[in-house]
């Protein structure tokens, strides 16, 4: 006979019932659209291992943006993609202002001032080796000359206007010496940062280093992201990063970290979450479903729930515009 308290049916029978058991609802103020902005002002460039992603021109990036904006878009998350002749050792090129951040940056806050406009904040697309801090004689990071560079890229964006700024270099110390720059600059009263706190050193970025054409030309990013089995390294950067001054923290790649993110909720209960579903995890359902292997909405939306169940408030996606027509 079962048991009174092994009884669970009842309470999700009707389907009225089945949302009251759900902890958060996916809505499109949840989303965050990464997007990559090229220096060839006037193309639109498809990414052949990123379906139905582009590498956008200042120029094409209002109409590319504008029905988005109109289905609901609230937040993107800019990635600068330059040529190769404006690399060099110390990623110079990351804050030029008529490079492709900076002018997108201008551009989305005229044309969509409700636009959440944030930018990610890493030099390895405009170092010539690929890395995302300087680097010394024997091709370890220096991490005192990174972050100083690092603190000055993200202030010169939010200069232009962006709204948030979010290191995904993962260099020591750069969340103090940023929010230090922010304040000094007299803007830390309206551009928030976002901490990539726990980001791994996973296989799942291969197609975002195609499309922002960033992978390093030797070694790896092993000795500053993290190892992807270290759950006491992931937990205490977080307590760094929250400790430095963070607004938001966030966990990378996603559905693979959800223990992660789970931790990030109970460390930082106070703070935003978010989870970075990287472009790994795009072309993995993407093809899984092309395949014939499941129906891509569904998984999609199940990947989304994963995520909230886990505690994100914020989730950083490729599908981002697929979202805004499913959740209508």
């Amino acid at each position: 006979m079962v048991e009174i308290n092994s009884l669970l049916h009842a309470g999700y029978h009707n389907p009225a019932q089945r949302p009251w058991q759900i902890e958060r609802t996916l809505t499109k103020s949840a989303l965050m659209y990464p997007i990559f902005i090229t220096d060839e002002q006037d193309s639109l460039i498809p990414i052949s291992s990123m379906p139905n992603q582009y590498r956008i021109g200042v120029n094409r990036l209002e109409a590319f943006i504008q029905p988005l904006v109109a289905k609901g878009l609230r937040a993107v998350m800019l990635f600068g993609v330059p040529n190769d002749s404006v690399k060099d050792e110390f990623g110079t090129a990351a804050d030029d202002p008529n490079g492709p951040v900076i002018l997108a940056i201008k551009l989305l806050k005229s044309k969509f001032p409700d636009l959440l406009v944030s930018c990610d904040v890493c030099l390895c697309e405009y170092t010539s080796h690929g890395h995302c801090g300087h680097l010394n004689s024997d091709h370890t990071i220096n991490n005192e000359a990174s972050v100083k560079r690092l603190a000055e890229v993200a202030v010169n964006y939010a200069k232009a206007g962006a709204d948030n700024v979010a290191p995904s270099d993962m260099m020591d110390g750069r969340m103090r010496a940023i929010k230090q720059g922010l304040l000094e600059a007299g803007l830390s009263h309206r551009v928030s940062l976002m901490a990539y706190s726990a980001k791994y050193a996973s296989a799942l970025y291969g197609p975002f280093r195609d499309a922002a054409c960033s992978g390093a030309k030797f070694g790896d990013r092993s000795a500053y992201q993290l190892p992807p089995g270290s759950r006491g390294l992931g937990r205490r950067a977080i307590e760094r990063d929250v400790s430095e001054g963070a607004d938001m923290i966030m966990v990378k790649p996603a559905m693979f970290y959800l223990d992660i993110v789970r931790d990030a909720k109970e460390i930082a209960p106070n703070h935003p979450i978010a989870a970075y579903q990287v472009s790994g995890e795009y072309a993995m359902l993407h093809h899984a479903a092309s395949a014939g292997v499941f129906d891509l909405k569904t998984a999609v939306l199940e990947s989304m729930v994963s995520l909230q169940r886990a505690g994100c408030n914020l989730i950083l996606t490729y599908f981002t515009p697929e979202l805004l027509e499913w959740l209508d």
